[in-house]
């Protein structure tokens, strides 16, 4: 896939992210119940919270570096403590509103997208070698929104669903 392409792909994504945001509505946001106890709002700072780690793997693909710093406390390790890491961003965001986690998301896709435009072409002719956590062969769009269609949209959805009906 070119570049231009990947960009593209990206964009789309994220409009239709967006979309779902605005049919969700500011005002509703945090509201709990649309995965257990989280609002949208802490799905959304969930979301941009593990966005980070994205950005710094792909700023450190521009240098040709390893692996950065995670966001989170050093101690935390993806691999066994993913449930301490999501309390640990759920917590850091609980007293945000959500005007502050919407900014923020906002902000780190547009890093995410700027981060993705500066990859050398070598990066993304084998991403294997490059980008080795996204575990792929080739990049598509979604690699980037994985998580998100996986986990967490399909509650996003039925929460919204559940809301229009009352």
């Amino acid at each position: 896939m070119h570049k231009s392409e990947l960009l593209d792909g990206v964009q789309e994504e994220y409009r239709q992210w967006e979309a779902l945001l605005n049919q969700i509505g500011e005002a509703r946001m945090d509201q709990p119940g649309a995965a257990a106890d989280w609002s949208i709002k802490d799905i959304i700072a969930h979301l941009t919270g593990w966005r980070y780690r994205t950005v710094a793997r792909l700023q450190a693909a521009q240098g040709g570096k390893g692996e950065p710093p995670t966001p989170w406390p050093a101690h935390l390790h993806a691999d066994v403590d993913l449930d301490a890491i999501n309390a640990w961003i759920y917590e850091s965001n609980l007293n945000r509103s959500v005007r502050e986690v919407l900014d923020e998301s906002h902000r780190v896709f547009q890093q995410m997208f700027a981060a993705i435009e500066d990859l050398p072409d070598a990066v993304l002719s084998d991403p294997a070698h490059y980008l080795p956590w996204l575990e792929t062969e080739s990049v598509k769009p979604s690699d980037f929104f994985a998580h998100f269609h996986e986990e967490h949209e399909a509650d996003m959805r039925a929460w919204l669903a559940r809301i229009e009906q009352q």
